[in-house]
């Protein structure tokens, strides 16, 4: 097996990175793609009180494990298979069992800070950015807090206006520049989705 093509897909809470990924995901074998979420690699607080641990700054890089991030795709691009991790977003730490990912072909590397740290962007040979308008954004963190992760609309508010804001701002907004491809208004580009499911295809196919 050859060099395995790492494609980095990026972008603000909600601004629809996994609709770009699903879609890329469908287009092709299971046997010739895996997914690796940044969220997968949050730094376990179990050592924390969970009173403490609600209190921690969760959209900041400092938060992700990315020493083990970083292990872990070196070793997948390296061919090697891998233990990644599974956090439990409810109670903030990091669950005891954890998910076998196997080398394949094309590894998307989906999260919210990947492009923010240049050990990381040196890895991928395709970086994309999902642009979307913070309105719509909000909303989807809203529901999607709710629903899947255990959270009250007030803490999902509170929390987007004291950290999820300001770190887009600060950390995510300005890595826009290092992007191959920026996707305005995320899943709802099917023609931007479109040319880089054909261009992940070429790649395959070619291999």
């Amino acid at each position: 097996m050859e060099r395995p093509i790492l494609i980095g897909i990026t972008g603000g809470t909600g601004s629809g990175k996994s609709t770009v990924v699903k879609e890329i995901y469908q287009s092709l074998p299971e046997k010739n793609i895996c997914v690796i979420e940044q969220d997968s690699y949050y730094k376990d607080q179990s050592h924390l009180p969970f009173d403490e641990r609600i209190k921690i700054n969760y959209d900041h890089p400092l938060a992700f494990d990315t020493e083990l991030l970083l292990t872990h795709l070196n070793s997948l691009l390296s061919c090697k298979p891998v233990k990644k991790p599974i956090y439990d977003f409810s109670n903030y730490i990091r669950k005891n069992e954890t998910i076998i990912s196997n080398p394949k072909d094309i590894i998307i590397l989906e999260g919210i800070m990947i492009l923010e740290d240049e050990r990381l962007r040196d890895l991928m040979d395709i970086k994309i950015f999902v642009d979307t308008d913070p309105d719509i954004r909000i909303i989807r963190r809203i529901e999607r807090d709710i629903a899947d992760r255990g959270r009250t609309l007030e803490s999902v508010i509170n929390q987007y206006i004291t950290t999820v804001k300001p770190a887009h701002q600060q950390f995510i907004e300005p890595t826009k520049k290092y992007a191959d491809i920026i996707i305005p208004e995320g899943g709802y580009n099917k023609v931007a989705i479109d040319i880089v499911v054909t261009k992940v295809k070429s790649i395959v196919y070619k291999l």
